[in-house]
C-alpha cells in the first residue's frame, strides 16, 4: 500500500511540474509577440490609380519594402494602408517604392518610364483627387 501511495504522489508531482513548464513557456511567447507587435506602425495616404490591376501593383511595391507586413490600397478612395515595422523602414521608402512602380502617392511623383509602361487603364489623371494621409501613426498595441 505504501508503494502504491508513494507512486501516486511521484506521478502527480511529475504532472504539476509539466504544466508548470508549458505555462512558462506560454507566457514567454506571449512577451515575444507583443514585443514585436508594438514595433509596428500603421499609416495611410493618398496613392493615385484606377482599377485592380492598378492595386496588385501599388501594394506590391509597398509589400516589397522590408519590414512592410501589409499593405491594402483602396480603389474608390485612393488611399493605401500600410502596417510596418518602424525599425526596418520609413513611411518616406514606402512612398518611394510605390513611386517606383509608376503611381504618384501624395509625396512622391511616380516614375514616369514606370507609368508609361503601366497598362492602359491603369493611366490615371495626374489631377486626380486622392485622399490624404492620416498624420498620425498608431502602434499596434495588442
Amino acid at each position: 500500500m505504501k508503494k502504491v501511495i508513494l507512486s501516486m504522489v511521484v506521478i502527480i508531482a511529475i504532472v504539476f511540474t509539466s504544466c508548470k513548464n508549458e505555462s512558462k513557456k506560454d507566457s514567454n511567447s506571449k512577451n515575444t509577440e507583443t514585443s514585436i507587435k508594438m514595433a509596428m506602425k500603421d499609416i495611410s495616404f493618398g496613392v493615385r490609380g484606377n482599377c485592380g490591376m492598378c492595386k496588385n501593383t501599388i501594394e506590391k511595391a509597398a509589400n516589397n519594402v522590408d519590414g512592410v507586413a501589409t499593405a491594402n490600397w483602396d480603389v474608390k478612395k485612393k488611399k493605401i494602408n500600410v502596417s510596418f515595422d518602424d525599425a526596418k523602414t520609413n513611411p518616406m521608402e514606402i512612398h518611394k517604392a510605390i513611386a517606383a512602380s509608376g503611381y504618384d502617392t501624395e509625396k512622391v511623383e511616380g516614375d514616369l518610364d514606370a507609368y508609361d509602361g503601366l497598362p492602359g487603364c491603369c493611366k490615371y489623371d495626374h489631377e486626380m483627387m486622392m485622399n490624404r494621409s492620416d498624420e498620425t501613426h498608431s502602434n499596434h498595441n495588442h
